[in-house]
């Protein structure tokens, strides 16, 4: 084998690795990823409140603060689910009609719907459904436990971690350090700023088209719209295909579903694809194919968090490219920039 290729094999052995120590690792790595990116966004909240009360006090209130975005949101999706949940039971006649008439159009096709559903869908089924469901709750709230002390964690000695940079010896790389950091910030807290006046912009219109579709319950997709926004691609096509399949049950006509479901696609690309892209300018751009790659990805490796937390790896990873020459051109590539 030429040197060349034992490289190659090293690379490609040493990516293996790393993806399963990124697997592996990923009840300690997702939060500690998660809350990195929560300090960066909330760091200028400190920073302006330790100007006015002590340190201390200024910590406690950002931390306050975080926590109840978090759980305004948690509430929020809560509330609009448990909602369409309700009306669902409350109009099991009008479901129950629908199957029948499904079922049998499907059974004239030679498709025996109701054989599959005994083999497939039991007690069993439903108990392991059950117990699925509890232990990723359960996996949910010890990530935010644990991304809430990481993050508490990082507040405390974010300024000791700085002085710490510029006390390097290697003035260059201190300084690399840092403004690779201040700008990864910057980003950081622009793209949450957009993602949040983008995904009130989609709940908003969510919200008129179905009152205008004659869609119940529009307040919950309009809120269901809003917060799944904030994760790419996975979030906008669970708000576009729950409301479909609603329209389905309340219209009991595939042709209206299909017009609500030509709609939401309509909202979601213009905001998402069009609109959101030129207000967050050059410095956010990266490539579309990238984006959904890393939403994938990080899905696959750290499941729900990993989905919300891939892009901004991708725009850490990119700025880190940036600030040496021989990466630049990493970054130059997979950037959604076009260069002259």
């Amino acid at each position: 084998m030429t040197s060349r290729g034992a490289l190659t094999m090293l690379g490609l052995c040493t990516a293996v690795l790393v993806f399963c120590g990124l697997y592996f690792a990923r009840s300690i790595l997702a939060p500690v990823a998660f809350s990195l990116f929560v300090v960066a966004i909330v760091w200028p909240l400190q920073r302006a409140l330790e100007t006015r009360v002590p340190r201390l006090l200024a910590l406690v209130v950002t931390l306050a603060v975080t926590l109840l975005v978090v759980t305004v949101l948690g509430y929020l999706i809560v509330w609009a689910f448990g909602t369409v949940g309700r009306w669902l039971i409350e109009n099991a006649l009008r479901l129950q009609a629908l199957y029948m008439q499904w079922t049998d159009w499907l059974e004239e096709h030679g498709i025996l719907v109701t054989s599959l559903l005994v083999e497939n869908f039991n007690a069993g089924w439903l108990i392991r459904a059950v117990q699925e469901i509890g232990g990723r709750l359960h996996g949910l709230l010890t990530f935010v436990v644990i991304a809430f002390v990481f993050t508490a964690l990082g507040l405390l000695e974010i300024d000791i971690a700085g002085k710490n940079i510029e006390s390097l010896r290697n003035k260059e790389a201190a300084r690399t350090i840092l403004q690779a950091s201040t700008q990864i910030a910057d980003k950081f807290q622009r793209y949450m700023l957009v993602r949040s006046a983008m995904s009130v912009l989609t709940g908003l219109v969510v919200w008129a088209f179905a009152l205008l579709a004659g869609l119940e319950l529009a307040t919950a997709w309009g809120v269901i719209a809003f917060v799944l926004n904030y994760i790419p691609f996975i979030g906008p096509l669970v708000a576009t295909v729950f409301p479909t399949l609603f329209a389905l049950v309340q219209f009991g006509s595939w042709q209206l579903a299909a017009i609500v479901f030509l709609g939401l696609n309509v909202i979601q690309f213009l905001i998402g694809s069009y609109l959101e892209p030129r207000i967050a300018g050059a410095a956010l751009s990266v490539s579309p194919f990238l984006v959904l790659f890393a939403v994938f990805f990080w899905a696959f490796l750290w499941g729900l968090p990993g989905a919300f937390i891939g892009v901004p790896i991708v725009i850490a990873a990119l700025t880190l490219c940036e600030q040496l020459e021989s990466t630049r051109w990493i970054a130059t590539l997979l950037s959604g920039r076009e260069r002259l």
